[in-house]
């Protein structure tokens, strides 16, 4: 078992039986349930609508290469300029040159998977510039240390009390403030840092090929703020997030709202198209996008697993996971968790250290149900185990106990032999993969040809 399957193993025990945990997820969760049919009342069709988004993610990934080009050379026209980034170090090194390069001490931060991915905030603070994160569910998590819980709701695990007792002890806040008053205290703090900032990051939720732009979704407004206030703007995204269209946007924003939080559309969408140009009053006067790979291509060359390319990040399949809502977004210490964690995570990394996040499922199917482009994401988990299997990640122990099983399973004889006793002290005793976190497996008094036998006669 790899160093971080034990530890994976080790934090889900613990949050499974933690029922105030479990609760407050729960809550959070049934509010997202409740509020996604009414976002969904938008679409005519809704499952036409997810199979046409399916469609064109297709489309954008079977010629990745021509339209991230087609991006780039209508982002340049425009003033903007393009880091390609083979990988995480490739990145940090980047945005630390650009922020050397203009003395920055201090830059904004809004919501952002992809930045998380490579530790963005981290690596600055090594090097002395403050990394403020804006979005009020990933402020409240920079606070506490934490890394965000959910792909959406950052702090999903935590309740109104936590997070004015977090206040109180970072911010010298009282202990009694409302939801509405902890929002204002962030807003003051914000507001003075988009002003001091130097540099503002936002990530993309899409890359628009044919107008070399990218689009982003928020519900707060700290977007904007980072992108515009800042004399400097850098975008950080995964190069799967392109699009060919503009006229994309017209299906994958509502899809994303709905599916995202039940919304028929975030409050904020914005389109970034270059620096500020001649004559407008506002914007950056630079503007970069860095696109990342980070372990993508090799998604894309896995002509199996390539459709999780086409995630668009809503959290849906979290949502409905029932691990997820057991052991929570931490367990899995990785930068993407749930059923899209579990599928691109060994993919993205090492197949030998992560497998074992291709096993926390119970392939019920749900998170495939709930997918707002269709990815078939409980086929492909159990893609990830057959290849880790034929890559010989599996231990010794598991290859002899699946090859005994196997051996006994195509011999009939072989099964009818032994007492019921001895078959669950064999299997239950000897090996212990499944008992050590299931109830033991208990063999039936009679074998299935005895009772055929009797019956039949």
């Amino acid at each position: 078992m790899s160093e971080h399957a034990g530890s994976f193993m080790a934090k889900s025990t613990i949050k499974a039986a933690d029922l105030e945990h479990r609760r407050t997820v729960n809550f959070n969760i049934n509010k997202y349930n409740a509020a996604v049919p009414f976002g969904k009342q938008q679409f005519v069709d809704v499952h036409l609508a997810r199979e046409k988004a399916k469609n064109i993610k297709w489309k954008a990934l079977e010629s990745l290469d021509k339209y991230l080009e087609d991006f780039e050379t209508n982002f340049t026209k425009r003033g903007g300029k393009v880091i390609w980034a083979e990988n995480a170090q490739q990145a940090v090194e980047e945005v630390l040159r650009i922020c050397e390069a203009k003395k920055c001490k201090t830059l904004v931060k809004s919501k952002s998977m992809v930045t998380e991915e490579i530790h963005l905030n981290d690596y600055l603070e090594k090097h002395g510039i403050e990394s403020i994160e804006t979005d009020l569910g990933e402020y409240i998590q920079q606070l506490d240390g934490e890394p965000p819980y959910h792909i959406v709701t950052p702090a999903m695990h935590k309740s109104k009390e936590d997070v004015a007792k977090l206040f109180h002890d970072k911010l010298q806040t009282p202990l009694n403030l409302t939801p509405e008053q902890m929002t204002l205290v962030a807003r003051g703090i914000m507001r003075e840092k988009y002003v001091q900032a130097e540099v503002g990051i936002t990530g993309a939720n899409f890359i628009i090929a044919d107008t070399g732009s990218i689009a982003v979704t928020e519900n707060e407004g700290n977007g904007r703020l980072s992108c515009a206030f800042p004399k400097t703007h850098i975008v950080i995204t995964g190069i799967e997030k392109v699009i060919p269209s503009f006229t994309d946007l017209a299906l994958f924003w509502p899809l994303l709202a709905t599916y995202g939080t039940g919304q028929q559309m975030t409050v904020y969408n914005s389109i970034l198209s270059g620096p500020r140009q001649p004559g407008e009053p506002d914007g950056p006067e630079e503007m970069y996008v860095i696109l990342l790979d980070n372990g993508r291509t090799n998604i894309l060359a896995n002509e199996k697993s390539r459709e999780s390319l086409y995630c668009i990040r809503c959290g849906a399949c979290l949502n409905a996971c029932p691990v997820y809502k057991n052991i929570g977004g931490h367990a899995y210490e990785s930068t993407y968790s749930g059923p899209i964690g579990s599928v691109i995570t060994p993919r993205l990394k090492d197949m030998d250290e992560w497998k074992h996040l291709s096993y926390a499922s119970s392939l019920c199917g749900n998170c495939t149900e709930v997918c707002a482009v269709k990815i078939n994401l409980h086929e492909l988990l159990l893609e990830n185990r057959a290849e880790a299997v034929k890559e010989g990640d599996a231990s010794w122990a598991e290859r002899i106990a699946w090859k005994v099983w196997k051996t006994a399973s195509l011999h009939r004889s072989w099964m009818n032999q032994g007492s019921r006793a001895l078959k669950n002290k064999l299997v239950n005793k000897l090996y212990k993969g499944w008992s050590s976190q299931h109830a033991d497996l208990d063999f039936a008094p009679k074998t299935f040809n005895q009772q055929w036998k009797e019956r039949k006669g």
